[in-house]
């Protein structure tokens, strides 16, 4: 199938893409003997995971049913971290998981012992009380009063000896979209409250939040903080992306259905941000558009109308966002769902946006089908895989049924 043939609003995955950030990945492992991780919240399209698994050791889960699906679709090492478990789900969380880490020393009480008997690892994420982001507080785990890891108090005060004896490693995760940097300071602080303790470890896990294959991340400081605490601490060391594996490797395909005015543009789409990228208004954020600029950051100077091309793609293949003074059209880009807040941003064109034009919106392999949900009974996107080849095969095809079924 060609990309034109496709029926909107669908995602759209790149295997290419996908398997350059995999092979960015893989030479982080080689060069340092470390283990990464696919963090199956951020992207769990299982359709891919021979590949990845090609790449990468293993899968990381947040739940039973994440679990599930790593071992019965990757196979390969099945970590699994939950901010609290459920006493009728460990039995089968055993037999799909590697490592279980506990968020807490009441659940490593309550469950560790049956973990350890059953052979696996059990680990303890920690709150190194380190805060590293600006602006998001929603994704900061060390944020005031945040439920997520076990502070050095907690750790002093309702650890025994034994407790800490039967841990085989610490588990953190802090970062959310960031450098190396952070991760660095981050480290400090962990061993500045953790150290002792790591010497009797056998693993350290970094956690998530690393934009590996992310152009200007500094992978070269990544490499120097997992071998300091290989070398310091005799630790194998593990990392969770999960953006990091698709980061820039799908779209998602809308098409314009009507056009609106009050007082601007404003243009309905077959796409919603409340159901189909609900990340715009929780983060929020204006998701970048292909071949479109920002109102707010356009250049001034004198406005000329540009000619609409023969295509019914908009735009003239210059980068999203970029300062463009021929972007003369404004439209506000809106679901169709009654959320009156259902608003995906404000964006700027080359020529006036027409009913049936398509756009695609970019960087939308990652927190979006896992993320999806049928409000006001919107279907959800198609999800198609384009191979390396260029074609393009639907993977998933959503229906009536499947809205239905949830109710």
């Amino acid at each position: 199938m060609e990309g034109r043939e496709l029926k909107t609003p669908c995602f759209v995955v790149q295997e290419r893409k996908i398997r350059e950030n995999l092979e960015i990945l893989k030479g982080i492992e080689e060069d340092t003997g470390c283990h990464i991780l696919l963090a199956q919240k951020a992207f769990s399209m299982y359709s891919l995971y021979s590949l990845i698994g090609e790449y990468l050791d293993g899968a990381t889960a947040s739940g039973l049913y994440e679990a599930r699906l790593g071992y019965e679709e990757m196979g390969k090492e099945n970590h699994i971290f939950s901010p609290a478990y459920r006493a009728n789900e460990m039995d089968e969380i055993l037999r799909y998981c590697d490592h279980i880490v506990f968020n807490s020393p009441s659940q490593l009480g309550k469950y560790g012992a049956k973990v350890k008997a059953a052979g696996r690892s059990v680990g303890l994420r920690i709150n190194p009380e380190c805060s590293t982001q600006e602006g998001h507080a929603i994704y900061d785990p060390c944020a005031p009063f945040s439920r997520l890891g076990t502070t050095l108090e907690t750790f002093r005060q309702e650890l025994s000896e034994e407790d800490i004896r039967s841990l085989d490693g610490l588990h953190f995760h802090t970062l959310c979209e960031q450098n190396s940097d952070d991760l660095e300071v981050t480290l400090k602080a962990v061993e500045e409250k953790f150290g002792p303790y790591l010497h009797g470890m056998k693993w350290v896990n970094f956690g998530g939040g690393h934009h590996i294959t992310r152009p200007d991340y500094d992978r070269e400081v990544l490499k120097k903080c997992i071998r300091h605490m290989q070398e310091t601490y005799g630790v194998e060391v593990y990392l969770e992306p999960g953006e990091a594996v698709a980061l820039n490797a799908g779209i998602l395909l809308t098409e314009v259905l009507e056009i609106v005015d009050n007082g601007m543009k404003i243009a309905i789409l077959d796409t919603s941000a409340a159901c189909h990228m609900p990340d715009v208004l929780e983060m929020p954020y204006r998701p970048p558009l292909k071949d479109a600029g920002d109102p707010a950051e356009e250049c001034s100077g004198e406005k000329t109308e540009a000619e609409a091309p023969s295509e019914n793609t908009v735009g003239s293949g210059k980068d999203a966002g970029a300062c463009n003074s021929e972007k003369t059209y404004v439209y506000r880009l809106a679901g169709p769902t009654c959320l009156a807040g259902d608003v995906i941003g404000d964006y700027s064109f080359a020529r006036p946006l027409q009913c049936g034009d398509r756009l695609e919106f970019q960087d939308m392999a990652i927190y979006t089908m896992v993320k999806t949900n049928t409000f006001n009974g919107m279907k959800l996107p198609d999800i198609v895989l384009e191979r390396e080849n260029g074609t393009c095969e639907v993977v998933r095809r959503f229906g009536y049924e499947d809205f239905k079924m949830r109710l």
